[in-house]
């Protein structure tokens, strides 16, 4: 006798083996009194109306919600239902700057914060900082086009910070070196 499995007739494969399994299995049914059928097996019948075709089994030619769909929609749909959209907008309006208002406009302004609807803006020049108020309206139509209606209304365009007389831990208040001018 074998460890390896059942006892295997002499002469006989596996194959007619399961041939010969099948046909007991077969007249088992047929004396319990179960219809016996050969070929497929019957489709699989569902619960549900039959005219209710919402839901069908199989996805066909066209677009299902069942197909592959792209990353960047899904991650969309989970950002609106968990309510992340407005971060997320806030974060590819500062990572795409460059590319909304441009090179040009870029190099010599930069975003700082998004307060609400409103996006402060530092230009490096006080002439730069006029330019972009004179451009506002088409800044915040780039911005509308590319990262979403309402996201910013309006912008608060500041030029360079004046420098500081203020220096060192052991600072005196007052006026500072003009209070020494007549």
């Amino acid at each position: 006798m074998s460890t390896d499995g059942p006892d295997v007739p002499e002469g006989q494969s596996g194959y007619e083996m399961a041939r010969k399994a099948l046909e007991e299995a077969r007249a088992a049914a047929r004396a319990a009194g179960k219809p016996v059928g050969m070929g497929r097996a019957a489709p699989i019948r569902s619960r549900r109306r039959s005219g209710d075709r919402s839901r069908r089994r199989w996805s066909g030619a066209g677009p299902d919600s069942r197909d592959p769909q792209p990353l960047g929609r899904l991650t969309g749909r989970i950002a609106k239902e968990h309510g992340w959209q407005p971060k997320i907008s806030e974060g590819s309006l500062f990572g795409m700057w460059d590319s909304i208002v441009g090179d040009d406009i870029a190099s010599h302004a930069s975003p700082e914060r998004l307060n609400e609807t409103v996006l402060h803006v530092r230009a490096e020049s006080t002439a730069w900082a006029t330019q972009l108020r004179y451009m506002q309206g088409q800044i915040i139509a780039k911005i509308a086009a590319s990262v979403g209606d309402g996201v910013v209304t309006s912008l608060r365009i500041v030029g360079p910070q004046a420098p500081s007389w203020r220096k060192g831990p052991r600072h005196v208040s007052g006026r500072g070196p003009r209070d020494t001018y007549g």
